[in-house]
């Protein structure tokens, strides 16, 4: 009878070619489910200590290990050490990244994270060559808390043009390659950050080794902030992150340590910044330079104003 009939296994596939859904074969898109459903966050010691790491060395200790090289190792017309530390950071960063957004307990928006690498990369990129001649010219005398046309070395250029493409290496490196660099920077973070909330009170703790990274991180976001003159996007990244948390407290929902992590960090940097702030307030020579409301120095420009004299006594020698 067909009542007794035994059901019909489905057919074993052929290689390569897709499984038919069922319990056998679950779709994408409920594994996608189950996986936000019932996969933990741990603190991702790792990823954060390669990422702080990397961090202060490649990107923060570039233009400090172009200065201390001696300069016949890197002629001026060829790249720098600091140059080839940028082209490190512009491969190590954008994987870090995406490692992390793999380790999220919550699916992400991949076509986004994407597409936030790309621009990402492209604008890091930018930034390497125009950072690339703009700090060499340290060595020709330029003052980078002066504007372009203010610098001694730049104002007596003939023909007047010059200036002009001068300005214009500025524009890419301060402007469009900080734009492209740090706003898929911040986004990808805080599209990560999306994910960092539980149900769960025991995951909402940061373990020791966190909170020993808590320093070094804020402190490089401070410099990455000050130096990149990004605080707007900074803020603005952080306000959202505010809303976001007092959204998700409303349902029953805390952030993991790796949240914590990262919004405690973002907290000290606030408090780094308003203390570089307070303590440059006075400076009638940056006040200039940095007119608008946000008064933020580079510390970059302070050192070229208040410390280029130790670089001066290394080069007597």
């Amino acid at each position: 009878m067909q009542g007794s009939a035994r059901r019909r296994p489905f057919p074993a596939a052929a290689p390569g070619s897709p499984q038919p859904p069922g319990p056998l074969y679950p779709s994408r898109h409920g594994a996608g489910k189950n996986e936000d459903t019932f996969k933990t966050s741990q603190f991702h010691l790792d990823l954060w200590f390669y990422f702080t790491l990397q961090n202060w060395v490649l990107d923060f200790g570039r233009p400090i290990a172009m200065i201390i090289l001696p300069l016949e190792w890197f002629p001026l017309n060829k790249p720098s050490a600091g140059d080839y530390f940028h082209m490190a950071y512009n491969v190590i960063t954008p994987f870090l990244l995406l490692k992390l957004i793999e380790r999220s307990p919550k699916t992400l928006p991949r076509s986004m994270v994407y597409v936030s690498i790309i621009m990402f990369v492209m604008g890091a990129s930018i930034h390497l060559v125009g950072d690339s001649v703009n700090h060499r010219l340290i060595f020709s005398g330029y003052q980078h808390h002066l504007s372009v046309r203010e610098n001694p070395i730049i104002k007596n250029l003939k023909p007047e043009t010059l200036i002009d493409s001068f300005e214009l290496l500025y524009y890419y490196d301060e402007y469009l390659g900080h734009s492209m660099w740090y706003i898929p920077f911040f986004l990808i973070l805080f599209i990560y950050f999306t994910g960092c909330f539980t149900p769960v009170e025991d995951e909402s703790r940061m373990p020791v080794a966190a909170l020993l990274l808590m320093g070094p991180s804020s402190l490089y976001y401070w410099y990455l902030v000050t130096e990149g003159q990004i605080f707007i996007l900074y803020i603005f990244t952080f306000f959202a992150m505010m809303a976001l948390v007092m959204h998700q407290k409303r349902k029953g929902l805390v952030l993991d340590s790796n949240g914590l992590f990262l919004f405690y960090s973002f907290i000290i940097t606030l408090v780094l910044i308003a203390v570089w702030v307070i303590w440059l307030w006075n400076d009638k020579i940056l006040r200039k330079k940095y007119p608008g409301v946000i008064y933020i120095p580079e510390p970059w420009a302070f050192y070229t104003l208040h410390m280029n004299n130790l670089h001066a006594g290394k080069e007597s020698f």
